[in-house]
């Protein structure tokens, strides 16, 4: 098949005989209309509220003609198509894709991609290298409608599968029970529950536990509060499942609107575990005896508490496992009765030390810790039975992914990847310490690889905090200021940026560009405390780390302001949102994906309660405060030579509104004086991210395509780069 032909499949583009520069439409207008509001003697006004609302006319409108003319400007700029067939070579050296891989019993069930399909199908085996057998394709599950699998989850017997369906990149879901001797489904449909909501089948196979919205529309605020976990048994109508957990439920346990109370078994399916789930990492919940499943009553008791800053837990036996960062940082590991649970009175397992403990799991007999040193993952292993510690020497450095198959056996599934050496799949035996290649390994060789460099430094912030930066870039950089720079960058929700090989920056790394992941507070790279040094009142740290990046990279002459292009996504869009409000200079084109671009806002939004832990609340008077400090679109100022800007939305995202980044890209339209175009990019068939390939491969051509134009990449400039700008910062009028 021709280049030109593939991409146009997998954008979805006709290719009309009219000249580039005559498919070119003028940009519509973003009218203002003031709303002023006060937060604690704070005037704020807010010219774009109305597009707040997403089923008005107005705001369907302007999307639509946003899409558009966005869509006009992206058809002209000649190396987007050229980075679809990029993507889509890449994926077809992977001969198939395996992920999402468990065990029951001796059945493993898992996704498998091929090159040609857009989304994964279901399979499973009887035995490691038994025959493969096809469960479920969701292409053909409703053929008026694209469905991908949100989430999957088969009986401990692996007679029975839950499988989530999702429509459109959407995370909201219907779920379904297939048998998995006949394939077929049973009646009941559950609506409303989010993919990877879905905590377990009860032992004897009968029936599960899932949690439920408030509502089938994900996008209304109101679907996200007091959410319920229901017991369903199968073969009965779902309306009638018993409520084990909730606000409505268990009024005298304090439960709060916004949180998200989730139900699961312990690993030996002794109890029951009650969490109410934020933003905050910090587990805060109850247990009780799991025979109390479908009593009237469950006598729930809490054994933990926000203030115990217990992130993770785990069983063996009558032991709980808690990864604890209270007074420790980096961590530690206590272990407390499980019967009787005492954080307070918990024994010290394993103490803080040099490295961050990221998560604790469990197999049989064994407790496997993972830390990370700041680069590179580890993994330690305690034997409950004689109560011995063992380093795990891993075969591969980089990211470490270990999934114990199961709490009945001790082996597991572990991948390692790195920035620069693709994900190698092993299974491992704790008892002998040994690893062996999985069947589910798929090794691949990627054009370029063996000419990449990476450093891994560290950069003065502001206040001369050092700050991790990590650089992949090609043999032979020459450090001129001429080479574009793709810097990116999240901090929040101490989510850390873990060394992992992306197809995607392959394809600008083999172009010649420089590819830089910051590190910024917010994450968790140096442990807890690092990530509550970039949330709530020191937001400001997350993104004037980002900057002191730029200007390191800059000053050290790996780029130059006018080759520089920021990124951010999600939660990353408070990073470059405040980044290019504060320093418009640094930077020749920005990315705001699906971003969270006005922080005053989000609380009003979807899910903005249950992320107020992270945030904040306007409800505060500090907090408030620190919100403003963090909303970008508060930021923009007329007259102001802002960088191009390239915002993304995605029309069924649940987590981030298209009014978030849609709203700092009118503002940044009317008020940039810089000449430089200003985009709104609509997804129509995504959320906030999606399965699809073909979506994801457009979707990111888009970004990269228009912010390599503007960074001065000659495989992306027009042929008449003058007439594309000028139309491009035009306004048509009324």
């Amino acid at each position: 098949m021709k280049p030109f032909l593939v991409a146009s499949l997998y954008l979805g583009l006709s290719l009309p005989v009219l000249a580039q520069s005559e498919r070119q439409i003028a940009r519509p207008i973003s009218p203002k209309r003031p709303v002023v509001d006060t937060y604690f003697g704070k005037v704020v006004t807010d010219n774009y509220r109305w597009m707040e609302d997403m089923n008005s006319q107005q705001t369907k409108d302007w999307f639509k003609a946003q899409g558009d003319y966005s869509n006009s400007v992206l058809a002209q700029i000649p190396g987007r198509d050229s980075l679809v067939n990029t993507f889509v070579r890449y994926d077809a050296l992977k001969s198939v894709n395996y992920s999402d891989i468990r065990r029951k019993g001796n059945r493993y069930f898992y996704r498998k991609t091929l090159p040609k399909e857009n989304v994964s199908k279901l399979y499973y085996r009887d035995g490691k290298m038994g025959a493969e057998m096809l469960l479920f394709d969701p292409t053909t599950y409703d053929k008026a409608k694209k469905y991908a699998v949100s989430g999957y989850q088969p009986s401990e017997d692996g007679q029975k599968l839950t499988i989530g369906l999702a429509e459109g990149g959407a995370e909201i879901s219907i779920m379904r029970i297939m048998d998995v001797a006949t394939k077929t489904f049973y009646p009941e449909s559950i609506t409303a529950v989010f993919g990877y909501d879905n905590y377990g089948w009860s032992p004897d196979g009968k029936g599960f536990i899932y949690k439920q919205l408030s509502s089938d529309n994900p996008q209304l605020p109101a679907a996200h509060l007091d959410n319920k976990s229901f017991y369903h048994r199968i073969g009965t109508e779902p309306g009638t499942d018993t409520e084990l957990f909730s606000r409505n439920r268990y009024p005298t346990l304090g439960i709060k609107s916004a949180e998200l109370p989730l139900v699961f078994y312990s690993d030996d399916f002794s109890m029951l575990f009650g969490i109410l789930a934020t933003a905050d990492n910090r587990l805060n919940g109850f247990m009780a005896p799991a025979n109390e499943l479908l009593q009237p009553t469950i006598g729930w008791q809490r054994f933990v508490t926000l203030t115990d800053s217990v992130y993770n837990l785990a069983t063996v036996g009558n032991q709980l496992f808690l990864q604890s960062h209270k007074g420790a940082s980096k961590g530690r590991v206590l272990v407390t009765d499980a019967r009787h649970p005492s954080v307070q009175n918990a024994t010290v397992l394993l103490p803080e030390g040099k490295w961050t403990i990221t998560g604790i799991s469990a197999g049989k007999n064994f407790l496997f810790v993972q830390l990370n040193d700041g680069i590179n993952d580890h993994v330690r292993q305690y034997d409950v039975r004689s109560a011995q510690w063992a380093d795990v020497s891993l075969p591969l450095t980089g990211t470490v992914r270990f999934s114990p198959y199961s709490p009945i056996s001790n082996d597991g599934l572990l991948l390692i990847s790195s920035w620069k050496q693709p994900p190698t799949v092993y299974d491992y035996d704790p008892a002998t310490k040994q690893f062996s290649t999985s069947p589910f390994n798929v090794p691949v060789t990627y054009p370029g690889v063996t000419d990449l460099i990476v450093e891994e430094l560290e950069v003065p912030s502001h206040d001369g905090v050092m700050v991790p930066l990590s650089l992949i870039y090609r043999k032979g950089l020459k450090k001129d200021g001429s080479q574009i720079t793709y810097m990116t960058g999240y901090g929040a929700y101490g989510s850390s940026a873990k060394p992992f090989f992306n197809p995607r920056y392959l394809a600008l790394l083999n172009k010649g560009v420089v590819v830089a992941i910051t590190h910024p507070r917010g994450g968790r790279e140096k442990g807890e405390s690092w990530h509550t040094a970039g949330y709530k009142t020191t937001k400001p740290n997350t993104w004037k780390d980002f900057i002191a990046c730029g200007e390191y990279l800059i000053n050290k002459k790996y780029t130059s302001p006018k080759h520089l292009i920021g990124e951010g996504t999600s939660a990353g869009g408070i990073l470059i949102g405040r980044a290019i409000t504060e320093r418009p200079d640094l930077f020749a084109a920005a990315i705001c994906n699906v971003a969270d671009c006005n922080t005053l806002r989000s609380e009003y939004g979807t899910d903005g309660p249950v992320n107020a832990a992270e945030y904040g609340t306007v409800k505060d008077s500090v907090e408030c405060m620190a919100l403003y400090e963090m909303d970008a679109l508060s930021h923009v100022k007329e007259g102001v030579n802002y960088p191009a800007v390239i915002g993304v939305g995605g029309i069924n995202d649940p987590r981030v509104m298209a009014w978030q980044p849609g709203k700092f890209a009118a503002a940044l339209q009317n008020a940039t004086a810089s000449g430089k175009p200003v985009l709104m990019q609509v997804n129509y068939d995504n959320g906030h991210f999606t399965e699809d390939k073909a979506v994801t491969f457009r979707n990111f051509a888009n970004m990269y395509a228009f912010a390599l134009w503007q960074a001065g990449h000659p495989d992306f400039q027009p042929s008449d780069a003058r007439s594309v700008r000028a139309k491009a910062t035009s306004t048509e009028k009324k």
